[in-house]
């Protein structure tokens, strides 16, 4: 019998919980959507991009990722060894002034654990008057999840809600 990875268990839970968060809460709208395998790396990963309903200008994006080490040794059951998932948040907003970066960071580290990684990269389109700027806000986890972390999807994706939030009022 075919036994789901810890993988596909962890995208299946975020998936239901985020769909209902745009179908049956009607807070969110889902903007796009990715289940890819890497054959290049041996790699799953898995993204759910959306924004708050009536504000679509700040938009976040949920990444689970499983490597081919984490997938062969929960496969093959290697002792010793930990498998799960790399998780990780990706927040798109437009700014005017590289100050606001720094409350951005501010505000994000009230809301976020100090166990995540937060990374801001700037861009704009060459040649054009840069009157304004993506920020990609980055916050990663610096551990693996695994099925034990499923209790805490719901209190995850709240955090992740309070952020679209506080970056569409800044």
């Amino acid at each position: 019998m075919y036994d789901p990875t810890i993988f596909e268990n962890l995208k299946v839970a975020f998936e239901n919980q985020v769909y209902d968060l745009d179908t049956m809460e009607r807070k969110i709208d889902i903007t796009n959507r990715v289940d890819r395998m890497d054959f290049s790396i041996m790699a799953r990963d898995f993204a759910i991009q959306f924004a708050l309903v009536d504000q679509q200008d700040v938009t976040a994006e949920i990444v689970l990722e499983a490597s081919l080490p984490d997938l062969a040794a929960e496969i093959m059951e290697t002792p010793g060894k930990n498998p799960g998932c790399s998780l990780y948040i990706r927040f798109n907003k437009q700014i005017d002034n590289i100050a606001e970066c720094k409350k951005i960071e501010q505000a994000l580290s009230e809301i976020w654990d100090s166990d995540v990684e937060l990374t801001q990269t700037l861009s704009f389109v060459f040649e054009q008057q840069a009157s304004s700027y993506l920020d990609t806000i980055e916050v990663a986890f610096t551990h693996k999840i695994n099925e034990q972390h499923m209790g805490d999807i719901a209190n995850f994706l709240d955090h992740v809600l309070e952020t679209l939030e506080v970056l569409n009022d800044l």
